[in-house]
C-alpha cells in the first residue's frame, strides 16, 4: 500500500492550493485519511482528517479556510486551501487507517510529503 500525495507548491498570501492523496494497492477498507503538516522546527500536527463526508474534522488554525474531502471509489483525499497564509508553510502529509486486503486489522500509512510555501 502507498500513499502519494501532490499539489503543493508556491502560493502568495491570500492565495489557494489544493492537495490529492491517492491510496493505492490492495485495500480492503478504508478508515479514515487525514492531512498533517510540519514545519521546520515544529511538531507534525493534524490539519484535517475525514471519516465520511458528514464526519470531519479540522485544527482551529485552519477551520474555515480548509476543506477536506474524500472520493471513496478513487481512494483519495483532497486538502481544499483557501486564504493561505504564511503560517500555513509547511510539509504536508497524508495519513490513512486501513485494511489491507486480506487481513482483518487496521495499520496507518503515511504519504512522502509535499512542499507548501505561503510567500510573497
Amino acid at each position: 500500500v502507498q500513499l502519494q500525495a501532490s499539489g503543493g507548491g508556491l502560493v502568495q498570501p491570500g492565495g489557494s492550493l489544493r492537495l490529492s492523496c491517492a491510496a493505492s494497492g490492495s485495500i480492503r477498507s478504508i478508515d479514515f485519511m487525514a492531512w498533517f503538516r510540519q514545519a521546520p522546527g515544529k511538531l507534525r500536527e493534524l490539519v484535517a482528517r475525514i471519516i465520511s463526508s458528514s464526519s470531519t474534522n479540522y485544527a482551529d488554525s485552519v477551520k474555515g479556510r480548509f476543506t477536506i474531502s474524500r472520493d471513496n471509489a478513487k481512494n483519495t483525499v483532497y486538502l481544499q486551501m483557501n486564504n493561505l497564509n504564511p503560517e500555513d508553510t509547511a510539509v504536508y502529509y497524508c495519513n490513512s487507517r486501513l485494511v489491507e486486503s486480506g487481513k482483518d486489522y487496521y495499520m496507518g500509512y503515511w504519504g512522502q510529503g509535499t512542499q507548501v510555501t505561503v510567500s510573497s
